[in-house]
């Protein structure tokens, strides 16, 4: 395909999918949408594929509380980082849809995982870690939506694949949408599936690091030639952004989290049951009171292989 071509394909794009009656539906909802119901069944098979327990059931939870978690999260994020106190002074704006943070929609979905966790009583970094494989598959979708709606754009360029955005001073500009969804969706997705064919699975934690790292490191450096919001402009001298400042606690994060996994080695784990808990519990017990039998001195009796992994249960949860 020729590159100048590229802007021609631009402008023969619709941001409405299709319409029903009255009511139309738009590309960038149909992203979070397939993105979210696609990711599922994937992450259903990698459960399968490392052997642990996820339901049919514990799936729609998590689609309903990804589903909340990710819009608000996003609508809040965009409010509180990108308002730039508009939204204070017009509150009945905030009830619109017209603007959402990827970093907003992360935090709220980290926090819906968190509940989900306690709710289908499976350690939270298992569940985030098959949360964080599936999630480019959202991100390159979405991505592609910005650039459908002709937002997010680049700065200007004479590079033959540059595209003439309705709302961007009809000057030729880098498609940054398009960049960062091969690189925070195609190239992150390949390397995490890739990841988790492995047999193990990787340490707890171990996924959810590459995730944060990788896309932290691609988004900043697609913030150099992304035009920041004209509402708040760059940050510092003429080239800091909002994007930036959000994106580099991620690096750090996932250095951090692998160094976590990498000390910790925890088994991935799927739902406990009920029936496991209180089997776990019991030799718990056991255990505890044949060391008062033995003394202080006496050596911990070993435990079986899956109690061990059991116990990390209750690590995840108390922190």
């Amino acid at each position: 395909m020729d590159p100048a071509l590229l802007d021609d394909f631009y402008q023969t794009l619709d941001p409405v999918a299709f319409t029903i009656g009255p009511f139309s539906v738009r590309w960038y909802g149909l992203g979070y949408i397939v993105g979210i119901l696609v990711g599922g069944i994937l992450l259903l098979r990698i459960c399968k594929r490392w052997n642990i327990r996820f339901t049919f059931d514990a799936l729609l939870t998590l689609y309903i509380a990804a589903v909340l978690g990710i819009i608000l999260g996003a609508r809040i994020g965009f409010i509180v980082f990108y308002g730039a106190g508009y939204y204070f002074e017009h509150p009945s704006a905030i009830l619109g849809f017209s603007g959402m943070s990827f970093h907003g929609g992360l935090i709220g979905l980290a926090t819906a995982v968190w509940i989900c966790s306690r709710i289908l009583k499976i350690p939270y970094t298992s569940l985030a870690d098959l949360v964080v494989i599936v999630a480019p598959i959202g991100i390159f979708l979405v991505r592609c939506a910005n650039f459908i709606n002709g937002e997010l754009w680049g700065a200007p360029t004479d590079l033959p694949w540059g595209v003439v955005f309705a709302s961007g001073g009809g000057i030729a500009r880098h498609p940054s949408q398009l960049y960062e969804a091969f690189l925070e969706g195609i190239v992150l997705f390949i390397v995490m599936m890739i990841l988790s064919r492995r047999k193990p699975a990787l340490a707890r934690g171990s996924y959810m690091g590459v995730f944060f790292l990788l896309y932290g490191i691609f988004r900043i450096s697609i913030e150099f030639i992304r035009q920041p919001d004209v509402q708040i402009g760059y940050l510092a001298g003429d080239w800091l952004t909002m994007g930036m400042v959000l994106s580099a606690p991620m690096v750090l994060i996932g250095i951090g989290l692998l160094i976590y996994a990498a000390k910790t080695r925890y088994p991935q784990m799927g739902i406990i049951d009920a029936e496991e808990m209180q089997q776990f519990e019991l030799l718990d017990d056991t255990a505890a009171e044949a060391d008062e039998l033995a003394g202080d001195t006496a050596p911990e009796p070993d435990k079986p292989a899956d109690v061990a992994d059991l116990q990390q249960v209750g690590d995840d949860h108390g922190k």
